[in-house]
């Protein structure tokens, strides 16, 4: 089977497409897989270091409001068009499954024009343009929340890397916490703000540095890679403080920790459900508020909190963040409740999806799973 998979610009759109070519690759060892992208995406990096041949194409964004950009929108996405379709003949794909982003677009048009099958996923609660686009071209929509709205949507969860879906945080902590440079008996705040890291989080945290280590809480804060050329040790008084520009092995973040604070991206809500991890999250204000949406079912279930990015502050985090860090039955009533929201299987079941398109079947078909060795992922 030959796949294309569309999906690029940024890492809630590249790893659940990773996810699926793994699954779809434990399933059937010879499926052929090629990733659509752009020069701009993190794609670049994260599908050749995962061993999956990217093609690049023109981007295209397509403005929201009428401006004079629109104007150049034909000619480019012709363009576009005419290269993604030029992959899929090249591969002769079976399918073409999209998951959002800029590469979306053009490669929904041209598996259209070319009468291959269309897998569409959406991760959001408010899906994208492009996605909404796809979704009027094909019946056979996914989504990665319960409650998006888009043409023939149904809910399968957001695929998530092996090593994210089948960790056990209790049995690696201590692993973990060792690898890491973390004590074992201390609590534990992870600190992140996505693939490139969050200036608001990162400023605010540093400025209660001296807070956790009165608390006796360790903090692992990942600061993005442009935002360190390095680790750095900040532990004071046998209380470590380990700053780091991005971690390889994200499951050992999660392991190690018993809260993130972090931003709530759709991926980071599904990896922090998954695994049981509470959040305490900061979302972004872009948009329509996407990110508030994906944290608030989290929080009203009880397996996270919440603060406006406009709203944190050093007052927020000892008033309410370290008050939960160091409350050991609500940390194991919040992960809890994260767990029971978590989807663990949503690769393996969009896999069985895509190839009962690509063989024109809906029904799937009950395939073993051979969970094998990844190499970490870049966060």
């Amino acid at each position: 089977m030959r796949v294309v998979l569309a999906g690029g610009g940024t890492a809630g759109h590249v790893e659940p497409a990773l996810a699926l070519a793994d699954a779809l690759r434990r399933i059937n060892p010879d499926t052929q897989v090629l990733c659509l992208g752009t020069e701009r995406g993190l794609e670049q990096r994260l599908v050749p270091m995962r061993g999956y041949e990217l093609a690049l194409i023109p981007a295209v964004p397509l403005p929201r409001k009428l401006t004079p950009q629109l104007l150049s929108v034909p000619g480019r996405l012709a363009n576009a068009i005419s290269t993604a379709a030029k992959h899929l003949e090249r591969i002769q794909a079976d399918v073409l499954v999209g998951f959002g982003g800029y590469v979306a677009t053009p490669g929904y048009l041209a598996a259209r024009s070319r009468r291959i099958p269309i897998v569409v996923h959406e991760a959001n609660p408010l899906p994208g343009l492009a996605n909404r686009l796809g979704a009027r071209l094909t019946p056979h929509v996914f989504t990665g929340h319960p409650h998006t709205e888009i043409r023939n949507g149904r809910y399968i969860g957001i695929p998530l890397r092996t090593r994210i879906s089948t960790l056990d945080r209790l049995a690696a902590g201590d692993r973990a916490r060792a690898k890491l440079g973390l004590r074992p008996d201390l609590p534990t705040l992870l600190i992140f703000g996505g693939s490139q890291g969050a200036q608001v989080i990162n400023q605010t945290a540093f400025e209660c540095a001296e807070d956790f280590h009165q608390a006796g809480i360790q903090v692992l804060h990942v600061v993005g890679p442009k935002n360190a050329d390095g680790p750095e040790d900040r532990t004071r008084g046998g209380v470590p403080y380990v700053v780091v520009p991005y971690v390889d092995e994200m499951e050992l973040a999660y392991a190690a920790a018993d809260v993130a604070m972090c931003r709530s991206g759709a991926l980071t809500c599904a990896e922090l459900t998954a695994v049981g991890l509470p959040g305490a999250f900061v979302p972004l204000a872009i948009g329509n508020g996407e990110q508030r949406l994906n944290a608030e079912p989290i929080v009203q279930a009880g397996g996270g909190i919440m603060v406006a990015n406009s709203e944190l502050s050093p007052q927020w985090i000892r008033e309410q963040l370290i008050p939960l860090l160091l409350d050991t039955d609500r940390l194991v009533a919040m992960s809890e409740a994260a767990s029971r929201l978590g989807r663990r299987d949503a690769d393996m079941a969009l896999a069985r999806e895509v190839i009962a398109v690509a063989n024109g079947d809906r029904s799937g078909v009950d395939m073993p799973i051979d969970y094998s060795e990844e190499p970490g992922d870049a966060r």
